[in-house]
């Protein structure tokens, strides 16, 4: 399935609504920075460089952005500064392109031989995490997957009942043991049923407690080995969920979690909430982890397959390139 066929209007008008607070923040600055300006300079620079910090850019990814801009001021001898926000759009895409590669694609989930694709959710609390498990088994299921769900955030009484929310709301299965209970011992069970019940996917939901990473790297760690006992090369996929409101905080939480396990994606939620959006290019660029999907709404249609063409287009709706 390409994107053409993927990526419908209605999609894309909730990108373009979802990042609105970003994309007005962004471009509202940038304008006022090259107010009365012809030419792109070094004071130009220096502002755009306090614009993209502002927007929760991180300082690492900005600075290789202004790098990029005064090589190309270099070169060129001239920039004008009505070229600014096609030269940043290029950048941006470049950056994006470097984590998610290819033409973006919807995520297909692979069929295996010896049993479900596992996918472990990894998130502190209140980052969306469950609805983000809710929606995207939602989704999965809509495309006629057989999905699991398990509950190994045992630490919290509430994220086991809200995930029991969910299932019941979309009509899956879920394996939990209560509160309390060994976050492991309930990846097992889950895998175990999602597997003699020919499931397609499962969905592992894990506590998010930073306080000790030594303890939560320990406890992913087995719950990881528990798994490759019932599948080998489970989980196929470790996705780390991030809230994009809480910019800078979402930085030093992936710092965290890919410290202490090895996250393969990203889903960023709560896009449609800020105007700190940015922390998106920001991440992808430091981590070097392709971003799956993305939160634009409260809606279960809502959770989007993360498109880098798009998400720039959407960020860039509204200048004077269009």
């Amino acid at each position: 399935m390409s994107w053409k066929s993927f990526f419908t209007r209605e999609k894309k008008e909730d990108l373009d609504k979802g990042l609105e607070k970003t994309q007005k923040s962004f471009l509202s600055k940038l304008a006022s920075s090259v107010a009365g300006k012809s030419k792109v300079d070094e004071e130009v620079l220096d502002s755009l460089e306090e614009i993209l910090v502002s927007s929760d850019v991180s300082v690492e990814t900005t600075l290789k952005i202004i790098e990029n801009i005064e090589e190309r001021v270099s070169r060129d001898k001239y920039v004008g500064t009505s070229e600014l926000n096609g030269i940043l759009k290029e950048e941006i895409a470049s950056l994006l392109s470097e984590t998610n590669v290819g033409e973006a694609t919807d995520f297909e989930i692979p069929k295996l031989d010896n049993g479900p694709y596992v996918i472990m959710i990894v998130g502190v609390n209140g980052v969306g995490k469950t609805t983000t498990i809710g929606k995207l088994a939602y989704q999965l299921k809509k495309k006629g997957l057989k999905v699991f769900l398990g509950a190994s955030d045992t630490f919290r009484a509430a994220a086991v009942d809200q995930l029991k929310i969910w299932a019941q709301r979309v009509d899956v299965p879920i394996v939990e043991q209560g509160m309390g209970a060994d976050p492991a011992s309930v990846a097992f069970d889950t895998l175990e049923s999602a597997k003699a019940q020919g499931a397609d996917v499962v969905l592992i939901d894990t506590a998010g407690r930073l306080h000790n990473k030594i303890n939560l790297m320990n406890e992913l760690t087995k719950i990881k080995r528990v798994m490759e006992k019932i599948i080998p090369g489970a989980p196929h996929d470790v996705m780390l969920v991030l809230d994009g409101s809480t910019g800078q905080n979402a930085i030093e939480q992936a710092k965290q979690f890919t410290a202490a396990t090895e996250v393969s994606s990203l889903a960023m939620t709560k896009l449609d909430g800020t105007a700190k959006g940015g922390v998106l290019i920001g991440i992808t660029d430091q981590f070097k982890i392709p971003v799956r999907y993305i939160g634009v709404g409260e809606g279960m249609e809502h959770l989007q397959v993360f498109n880098k063409h798009e998400f720039v287009d959407s960020l860039f709706k509204g200048s004077e390139m269009e």
